[in-house]
């Protein structure tokens, strides 16, 4: 037995040790790259002290716990500044095993890329840079949202110091047990049902209570509707976290939204084209129980309390479903665009209602202290506009200084769709909900076979009002 439990404990020394030397040896090396080069301040061809910016894409194999970080320490070392990551998990790559693919967004000087990119050659594969306006094939199928699960990181307790968890090994098991189940689900899955701690209970009974007083004054009527069938139907109650699976099965019997897990942030382009499925991805796990009225990223309370009551909700999920349309095959600035925009309606936005502003967007209604806020007199309100909405910058650490009121959803769809007629695309596309799917119309005979379904929907609606007048 003593050598049985010395043993792994040998073999973590042995890795320790191989992990110094590996960090070691990439500082030697470095430094020779960075001397090889020159000063970062050297003089020379002007253009190449301008600063570019990357979209670096490369893969880790079987990364232990400091390969990523060892990846990002070579880049910085370059004096890269870093202002966006994301990851997924893969498993098809050449050496076999598992993986792990990063894109980085970073800025740095012309003069040092071609030494950074042989410097991270040593400690990643498949290292290429992609163009500036990524324009990635989509999702065509349901199947396909199972490759949809690019991350954002720099909000998990992994990697953000100012995380409540981020000490909290405990808190980080849990959060990797989460993470296992969302990348392991495809497609046609029974959701994960969890086995929640007390502690994580008690943790979603205080935001529960906190915020349920709150809703009949401040959230708008389509919530209000829908929180009162969840609370009947779905098991919407303070003594226990709903099931994703059961919630499920609720959306779509009224709107066709069904879940799916995610392991955490997913990026823009990921998360919306998800959308354009009538799919939401959510997470399962809970916030730190030491910081339960605050949650730096999404978690269970913010699903299930801020988003499913809107997306049972008709008029709302077609709406949702538009932005994530609107999102297949854009570019990346438009991908940005579009985000922000559902940043300031589906996330923060606010609605007109018999008189008043109410609530819909999921991160006022499960946060106790924003919606407080947003409906204080120190916030600018201001009329729901795509064109000024998609450029208005927006807080993600802190209460934001502006909120959109929209008149009312039906107007707020027609002013997408609008704005997404005008975005730049080389191709239209529809949805058969019949199959699920994403059908580009890039013939004539394809825009004839819609026409036709059309007009067999005009006929039935001849017909109906025929009926009823």
């Amino acid at each position: 037995m003593k050598s049985e439990v010395g043993a792994p404990h040998n073999a973590h020394l042995a890795a320790t040790k191989q992990g110094v030397a590996e960090d070691e040896r990439t500082e030697k090396e470095l430094a020779g790259d960075l001397q090889a080069t020159g000063s970062l301040e050297s003089f020379g061809d002007p253009a190449d002290q301008e600063a570019s910016t990357l979209n670096l894409i490369f893969t880790m194999v079987n990364p232990g716990t400091s390969g990523l970080s060892t990846s990002l320490k070579v880049i910085e070392k370059f004096e890269a500044c870093i202002y966006h990551i994301e990851t997924r998990p893969v498993r098809w790559i050449k050496h076999m095993g598992d993986g792990l693919e990063c894109f980085v967004k970073c800025d740095i000087k012309n003069s040092v890329i071609s030494s950074l990119l042989a410097s991270l050659k040593r400690v990643a594969d498949d290292v290429k840079i992609a163009s500036e306006e990524r324009v990635s094939s989509f999702p065509r199928k349901l199947q396909d949202l199972d490759l949809c699960h690019h991350l954002i990181i720099k909000f998990e307790p992994n990697f953000d110091q100012d995380h409540p968890g981020f000490v909290d090994q405990e808190y980080k098991k849990r959060r990797a047990y989460f993470a296992e189940l969302a990348f392991t689900y495809k497609q046609g899955d029974l959701l994960p049902r969890i086995d929640y701690t007390a502690e994580e209970t008690a943790t979603w009974r205080k935001v529960y209570r906190s915020l349920i007083n709150l809703y009949p004054n401040y959230a708008c009527k389509q919530y209000l509707d829908s929180f009162q069938q969840l609370e009947k139907y779905c098991g919407f109650t303070e003594d226990a976290i709903p099931q994703l699976q059961d919630v499920s099965q609720f959306l779509k019997e009224r709107t066709g939204f069904t879940l799916r897990p995610a392991a955490g942030l997913l990026s823009a382009r990921d998360f919306l084209a998800c959308l354009a499925f009538r799919v939401f991805p959510s997470t399962q796990y809970i916030r730190h129980h030491s910081a339960s009225m605050h949650s730096p990223e999404p978690d269970c309370c913010h699903e299930l309390l801020g988003h499913i009551p809107m997306l049972a909700d008709k008029e709302f999920a077609q709406f949702s479903q538009d932005i994530g349309l609107a999102s297949l095959g854009a570019s990346d600035k438009d991908i940005d665009k579009l985000a922000t925009l559902y940043w300031f309606t589906v996330e923060f936005g606010l609605c007109k209602q018999n008189g008043s502003i109410k609530a819909y967007g999921a991160g006022l209604l499960s946060s106790y202290g924003e919606l407080m806020y947003a409906f204080s007199n120190k916030p600018v309100l201001k009329p729901f506009d795509p064109d000024v909405t998609a450029i208005q910058s927006y807080q993600d650490t802190s209460f934001q200084p502006i909120y959109f009121v929209s008149e009312n959803f039906e107007d707020s769809k027609v002013k997408l769709r609008h704005y997404a007629m005008k975005m730049k695309k080389p191709f239209s596309l529809r949805y058969d909900p019949f199959t699920c799917s994403i059908e580009v119309l890039d013939s004539l005979q394809k825009v004839k076979n819609m026409l036709g379904q059309i007009n067999d929907n005009l006929k039935s609606l001849y017909f109906a009002l025929d009926k009823v007048c």
